[in-house]
């Protein structure tokens, strides 16, 4: 995943890989919709292992290998366009994973704690929901309580985890070059232009132009 920083990794003495190293700008101009895909992504980055089985493991290798034969093929007459509708192919194939997984990670949180039922309505409605009180009514406890379920098992407060949940997704929507300002306003239901220029500067100290022309530079 581009922009991920990995770690602390150890391998056994037989362990082969073919790693390929994929520019920022193709990978989100190849997002089959930044707003329909965004959950998975960030999915993705916070569980970026995953435990297919078979059939999913056989589809991946298929699908990385033709993309890898693709990105050598330099000579191709239309080597550009080809390498992002491969790309393409291979990011639906991996969102659609994620999204499984994502759905039974759902399934098994709905039955959870306070906490864990919290976190999963932040995931789901945040993008348009940033207030405390629309998570403490679906869980049908007050506001204070939820901050202390919160604040019990994190040390941080219910409104700084939507916070956070909510700068995840403005940082994706703003890399997409193909959304203006305008259009992720409205999709994160933010009443004006202006009101959600102040919550990002809020958010991640710079307005949505400030940010778009610092990862542009």
């Amino acid at each position: 995943m581009a922009g991920l920083q990995v770690s602390k990794l150890s391998f056994s003495n037989n362990f082969k890989a073919t790693v390929l190293f994929v520019d920022n700008d193709l990978l989100t101009a190849s997002l089959p919709s930044a707003t329909a895909s965004i959950d998975s992504i960030i999915h993705s980055k916070e569980y970026p292992i995953l435990h297919p089985d078979r059939k999913d493991k056989e589809k991946i290798l298929k699908n990385f290998h033709l993309l890898y034969d693709m990105s050598q093929e330099t000579n191709h007459r239309f080597y550009e366009e080809a390498l992002k509708l491969q790309m393409q192919i291979f990011l639906l194939e991996m969102w659609h994973i994620f999204e499984d997984e994502l759905d039974r990670r759902k399934r098994s949180l709905q039955s959870g704690t306070l906490y864990e039922r919290f976190i999963l309505l932040v995931q789901e409605h945040c993008m348009t929901q940033r207030e405390v009180r629309f998570y403490s009514d679906q869980l049908n406890i007050t506001p204070k309580y939820l901050n202390y379920i919160c604040k019990v098992n994190t040390l941080i407060t219910a409104s700084e985890w939507i916070q956070r949940n909510v700068k995840e997704r403005i940082i994706i929507l703003l890399q997409n070059k193909n959304l203006n300002i305008s259009e992720i306003a409205d999709e994160m239901d933010f009443s004006s232009r202006s009101f959600f220029t102040r919550y990002v500067k809020k958010v991640i100290g710079l307005t949505p132009k400030e940010y778009r022309e610092r990862i542009e530079n």
